[in-house]
């Protein structure tokens, strides 16, 4: 029998905790819980949850440091975080230390458990595209071990934009839309404002990886379309 995905709920409000637990069990997932983040950072690493979903304003430690203090451990569990508020500036900031996604409260079940699934789907289903292994621009990509280096040099990236950059490197000069990446390296199957998401990640990416990210490369944009990795 498959053993049950594990997600870890940190949320400080109970009433929240329980109803996300009903229906996560329901959708027969096991379920961790912590209400401040001190005690969400220990079950993380202890309790090696398959996804976090993690509050941003919490006791003791907020959201944003337990996520930064993970990556910086090197773990890469899916984190999504939640927030209250609508300030881009928040937003932003959690892809920036490393989170996966983030969806603003109050949001539907229907919408929180199918960002979960997509989530845990794509980190199972991980399998870097063989052929994209290219040398283009100082850039190279190891598929097999998961690194990107420029002009010899490691880049750290998350797993979010390690998974965009492989999967327009392994198709070199295709254009795909916002939505096209949604879906393809989201793995969402419906879209909203979130495409906005793929703009922050491609920014973020640029910034890692190009020499002039002012002036892009290798992840070009085709205005009006969308974005495409420059051919060797």
């Amino acid at each position: 029998m498959e053993e049950k995905k594990a997600v870890l709920i940190v949320e400080d409000e109970k009433s929240i905790v329980d109803i996300i637990r009903f229906n996560l069990e329901k959708e027969g997932y096991a379920v961790l819980t912590a209400y401040d983040g001190e005690a969400g950072l220990s079950a993380a690493r202890t309790g090696r949850p398959d996804l976090i979903l993690l509050d941003v304003m919490l006791p003791k430690m907020i959201g944003f440091d337990v996520c930064r203090i993970l990556r910086e451990e090197g773990n890469n569990v899916p984190v999504i975080i939640l927030t209250a508020r609508e300030e881009e500036a928040d937003k932003v900031l959690g892809l920036e230390i490393g989170a996966d996604d983030y969806i603003t409260k109050p949001f539907s079940m229907r919408e929180l458990m199918a960002r979960v699934k997509a989530n845990i789907r794509r980190t199972a289903m991980q399998q870097p595209a063989e052929s994209a292994a290219p040398t283009v621009g100082g850039l190279t990509i190891d598929p097999e071990n998961y690194q990107v280096s420029k002009h010899g040099k490691p880049i750290a990236l998350t797993q979010r934009e390690y998974e965009l950059l492989t999967f327009l490197a392994g198709h070199p000069g295709k254009v795909y839309s916002r939505i096209d990446l949604m879906e393809q390296v989201w793995n969402y199957d419906y879209v909203g404002d979130d495409v906005r998401t793929v703009d922050v990640t491609v920014r973020r990416l640029r910034e890692k990886i190009e020499d002039d990210p002012a002036n892009p490369a290798l992840i070009l944009t085709r205005r009006g379309v969308g974005y495409y990795f420059a051919g060797p």
